[in-house]
């Protein structure tokens, strides 16, 4: 049985401590890539002649101590493999944790005596009988110690075959939100294509990418709406399609996915020539459209294919104009409009949607973005981050009640863009593929690179922060086939 690691932060210096032959070792290969492991056995075998060679301690743990430091310095983890019976030893590395940032966890196992003298007996090299009974008779001492030496966190590893399931044995930071159960609604996922790594068949990479989505359990696609691929994704000469030409596309799957754009700027094109393409887009969707819409923020685009750039202030006046001219346009009858921003002669828009089109406003300007989003729009997307979130949210919500307007009815989405892999291994690989010139460290935890449980403990706690909707853009995506490590992320959810 495999332990969950759910409650070990990531990264963190963790310290194991336990006897001879109590599982460490195999406890930690299952769970670490090799290179977050330090261990004194490995290290003598690299210092003397091997693992064995006593004589090399006082080197080897020289050596250990040296990369510890170097690792916690630059934010990795790092699993600190030996006794960890020495109290001034524990204490040192805990030390080295609170210096660089970095959590500081305490594994205890505890194997019995014998399990303990089997194991040792089965060993190439024993460890002297007299050796490891001292080592027993100090594990009820250093249990004592773990508890008041300031720990984040202290996990008690059970007497099962090699120490397979760890559980909290000391109280760690307070639990936020995602420590409770899954809010009655479930949270929704979105995939949004921001790259296209399609290699000449673009129709047959964009249904496969449908049917894959469909498949993982998404409830949609949306497609970010730029003229040139930002710097954030890609190079400018990467492909980025049409989003409502694509949409169309996607339309005739009958793949039951909600479909629309995130975000497309209000400065690209009338807002009346906006309403008549998500009209027709839900109506060949069958009622499942979506449009999200923004004040647009990248200079380049605009002046690249012609378009006017104008002041932050009159794009959000576009936005707020914008919205009010949509809402009219898909109302019943033809009949002239008249509003605070916008003023029609008639609204014949045909085909009219058939059902009411959610606005999503992106932004997080907390002036007016919000604000506008607030008095106007269905739904805001926020940041996924939590802290940002937390002060995001208030201020939408604060927002609401001055419009007087129930902050329930803003349906807050965020968008994520996630490092998902199957394995330990596989998060590591695809962060030092895509950080660039950014530390590993920063890049892993700008994407919370993790693993599905690690992930859907972090959904949980945006669904019991208020959020209905992820928008998930997964930074590696490449096929079809790559959707399926969110499988099992959405079905825990």
């Amino acid at each position: 049985m495999e332990a969950d690691l759910a409650a070990v932060p990531d990264p963190a210096l963790v310290v194991l401590v336990g006897p001879s032959g109590a599982g460490k070792s195999t406890w930690a290969g299952r769970r670490y890539l090799a290179s977050e492991i330090v261990s004194s056995d490995q290290l003598r075998a690299v210092v003397g002649s091997g693992e064995h060679d006593l004589d090399a301690s006082a080197d080897a743990f020289t050596l250990l101590d040296q990369i510890v430091a170097a690792r916690a310095r630059r934010g990795l983890t790092v699993v600190v493999d030996t006794l960890g019976l020495d109290q001034a030893r524990r204490l040192e590395y805990l030390a080295v944790a609170r210096r660089h940032g970095l959590p500081g966890v305490a594994v205890v196992f505890g194997a019995s005596p014998v399990r303990c003298r089997e194991r040792n007996r089965s060993r190439d090299v024993a460890v002297p009988a007299a050796v490891l009974t001292a080592q027993l008779r100090r594990m009820p001492a250093a249990r004592e110690q773990l508890a008041t030496e300031g720990w984040d966190l202290v996990l008690a590893v059970d007497d099962g075959e090699h120490g397979a399931d760890a559980a909290p044995a000391a109280a760690s930071a307070p639990a936020g939100p995602a420590s409770g159960p899954p809010p009655a609604q479930a949270l929704e996922f979105i995939l949004q294509l921001s790259s296209f790594g399609w290699s000449g068949e673009p129709a047959r990479w964009l249904k496969d990418m449908a049917q894959a989505a469909a498949q993982a359990g998404f409830a949609g696609i949306a497609l970010m709406d730029h003229l040139l691929q930002i710097p954030q994704v890609g190079r400018a000469w990467d492909p980025i399609p049409e989003p409502w030409v694509t949409l169309g596309l996607l339309a005739g799957l009958d793949s039951g996915l909600r479909l629309g754009t995130l975000v497309s700027p209000v400065t690209f094109r009338p807002a009346g020539v906006t309403a008549k393409a998500a009209a027709t887009l839900d109506v060949l969707c069958g009622g499942r459209a979506f449009c999200g819409i923004g004040a647009g923020w990248w200079d380049r685009e605009h002046a690249a294919f012609g378009l006017p750039f104008p002041p932050a202030s009159q794009r959000l006046d576009l936005l707020e104009s914008a919205i009010e001219t949509m809402r009219a346009l898909w109302q019943p009858g033809t009949r002239a409009y008249s509003g605070d921003r916008v003023q029609l002669p008639e609204t014949t828009c045909y085909p009219r949607p058939v059902s009411q089109i959610p606005i999503i406003v992106g932004g997080n300007g907390e002036k007016r973005t919000l604000a506008i989003a607030a008095r106007l729009a269905d739904g805001c997307n926020l940041p996924s981050d939590p802290e940002v979130l937390a002060v995001k949210l208030a201020v939408l919500r604060a927002h609401c009640q001055q419009a007087g307007r129930d902050p329930a009815e803003v349906a807050v989405t965020v968008l994520d863009i996630p490092v998902v892999g199957s394995d330990r291994e596989q998060v590591a690989s695809i962060v030092e593929r895509l950080r660039g010139r950014t530390s590993a460290t920063a890049f892993a935890r700008r994407h919370h690179a993790g693993l599905a449980a690690d992930h859907a403990a972090r959904y949980r706690d945006l669904a019991a922060r208020g959020v209905r909707t992820a928008f998930v853009a997964l930074p590696d995506l490449a096929g079809p086939e790559d959707l399926s490590r969110m499988a099992p992320v959405i079905r825990q959810i």
